[in-house]
């Protein structure tokens, strides 16, 4: 007579064989890194954000037109009031930052994953990676400045320095705004909408080719050569936010360039009352532009040679799984 094996029988619960490796998702893929993807978040915070921002935006429009009416201030021809060439930039810069904690909660809800995943594959803005960025950036946008200060300018720009007193205060004003604007832009477009349309496609290149069509076209419709410089400029920074993990490469261009146009302008009288953008530069100054933006992309990729940013979130840990008790006799 046998007696019954105090082990268990049957197929062993252990894998036998090696398991596939998990890996992480890139950059406009994070939306498949939760675990709560569906296909109709990406369409339906793209949505609620583009209302929520519109409501905003006319709440905004409307305070200020009744605070600068109660006290005395102008009317412009567009039906807001003059608050100045300081007031009203600043104003046009609020207006776009707006967008930044709009992007933050439409990443929560409805795309249901943390709101630091818009930032980058960690989660969060790497500020040192950041840092390396704003000083990678440096010599191309010194390259830019002496450039555009051998182009000739445009007939009937004003080159009359507007004295130092006014300077200053424009360019603390411009220091505190501009960063958040250039940020909240890069948060709608390198951030959401790559993320958006990389929710549904796994090439980088499907993912950044439309934020940087919609970015050239939200600056208006200039010079041929003013909007190609803007799509070139939204392609390298998308494609720098997929090849570093986040947008801090794209955040540090953008801040940068920024400064620099907005400083220039504050320098000179009327310079902030233009309403030209970066839509209406000359072929030559767009083509100053191209060249930097690729120059600060081969600089920055050089640097992630060197750094190693994090490409790829972090794998979720797959289920614990254990084996069924032993059966005894």
């Amino acid at each position: 007579m046998t007696t019954a094996s105090p082990y268990p029988t049957g197929p062993s619960p252990y894998p036998t064989g090696p398991s596939p490796r998990a890996t992480g998702h890139p950059y406009h893929r994070l939306d498949h890194g939760t675990g709560r993807h569906r296909w109709w978040r990406a369409w339906v915070g793209t949505s609620l954000l583009a209302v929520a921002y519109v409501v905003i935006l006319l709440v905004l429009f409307g305070v200020t037109y009744g605070l600068g009416t109660a006290l005395g201030a102008p009317e412009l021809p567009d039906g807001g009031v003059d608050l100045g060439p300081l007031g009203n930039t600043a104003m046009d810069l609020v207006s776009i930052v707006i967008a930044l904690p709009l992007v933050l909660l439409a990443t929560l809800w409805p795309a249901r994953r943390p709101a630091g995943t818009v930032s980058s594959v960690t989660g969060r803005l790497r500020i040192s990676w950041l840092g390396w960025c704003l000083l990678a950036g440096l010599p191309p946008l010194l390259l830019l400045t002496m450039t555009a200060f051998l182009l000739p300018g445009e007939p009937g720009e004003s080159d009359t320095w507007v004295g130092w007193r006014s300077f200053l205060a424009a360019l603390a004003v411009l220091a505190v705004l501009v960063p958040l604007q250039a940020a909240a832009e890069e948060y709608v477009f390198r951030g959401w909408l790559t993320q958006a349309v990389g929710a549904f496609v796994r090439s980088p290149w499907f993912a950044v080719i439309p934020q940087a069509v919609l970015f050239a076209a939200a600056h208006g419709w200039g010079t041929r050569w003013g909007f190609l410089g803007l799509l070139v400029n939204g392609l390298v920074a998308g494609l720098l936010t997929i090849r570093t993990g986040g947008l801090e490469a794209a955040i540090a261009l953008h801040v940068l360039n920024n400064l620099l146009a907005f400083g220039a302008s504050a320098a000179v009288v009327g310079g902030l009352s233009s309403d030209e953008t970066a839509a209406d530069a000359p072929w030559s100054l767009a083509l100053a532009a191209m060249v930097t933006d690729l120059l600060y992309a081969a600089i920055v990729l050089w640097l992630a040679r060197r750094r190693r940013p994090q490409r790829l979130s972090v794998p979720a840990a797959p289920p614990a799984s254990y084996p069924d008790s032993a059966r005894t006799a």
